[in-house]
């Protein structure tokens, strides 16, 4: 992944059955918000999948599972994750989420990338499962929310019996895993600046501007440009 040397490049790796990951995304858009540099900033997104090959199962009965909590601990966990949520304007339903694969999810996402709507997918995506808890492992709902937001419904349909973008969702999450990234939400910043997280919007205001000064000056005169930096 190269950065154009005169924009700020985030890419941000995420699963949309990931509470967090929701959040972590709204937490860097309020820092983004108030950055001065927002207009040379350019957000690229990634899959990860948190249960590759996993079959889809309620959400409490995975952290039961998984964790080993009692019904008591997960109701717990849930409701600290819901006030998490409300605090940047995000209304969460969990009582019914599912956890599974998303690949076809992920797949969904490259295909509206191709079409300029990757962010606005990933944001229906996020809204479909945590507020109004649609099963996005169900193809029928996957291409309803991708007409919403501008795809072509019979397209969608033929695309989701296919495979792909299959290797890249996963060659994407092979990428990040290799660099020593465990989860998810994960952000890099001009290949250089990492936070893992749901962090707060301060912590993404100073990597942002950290990033910030390490793009380079306008060109000058002489100066030619290609995709892996200048040269005079």
């Amino acid at each position: 992944m190269t950065a154009n040397p005169h924009t700020l490049r985030v890419d941000i790796w995420s699963d949309i059955i990931c509470p967090f990951c929701w959040i972590g995304k709204r937490q860097f858009e309020i820092a983004l918000k108030d950055f001065a540099g927002r207009d040379q900033v350019e957000v690229h997104y990634h899959a990860f999948r948190l249960s590759p090959d996993q079959p889809v199962t309620p959400v409490k009965d995975m952290l039961q599972l998984k964790y080993r909590m009692t019904p008591e601990q997960v109701a717990q966990n849930q409701a600290r994750v819901v006030q998490m949520a409300a605090s940047v304007g995000l209304d969460y339903h969990l009582e019914s989420t599912l956890n599974g694969d998303t690949l076809k999810a992920h797949r969904l996402i490259k295909l509206a990338e191709d079409h300029g709507l990757a962010a606005e997918m990933i944001e229906r995506l996020y809204r479909a499962n945590f507020t109004e808890e649609q099963s996005l492992f169900d193809d029928a709902v996957l291409v309803a929310l991708a007409a919403e937001v501008g795809l072509e419904a019979e397209a969608v349909t033929a695309f989701l019996k296919t495979d792909r973008y299959a290797d890249t969702v996963r060659e994407e999450q092979e990428f990040i895993t290799s660099k020593g990234a465990q989860g998810v939400p994960f952000f890099v910043l001009n290949n250089r600046y990492a936070l893992s997280g749901a962090q707060p919007p301060e912590a993404f205001t100073q990597a942002l501007e950290s990033a910030w000064k390490d793009i380079a000056p306008q060109i000058t005169e002489g100066e030619v440009c290609g995709p892996d930096g200048c040269e005079i």
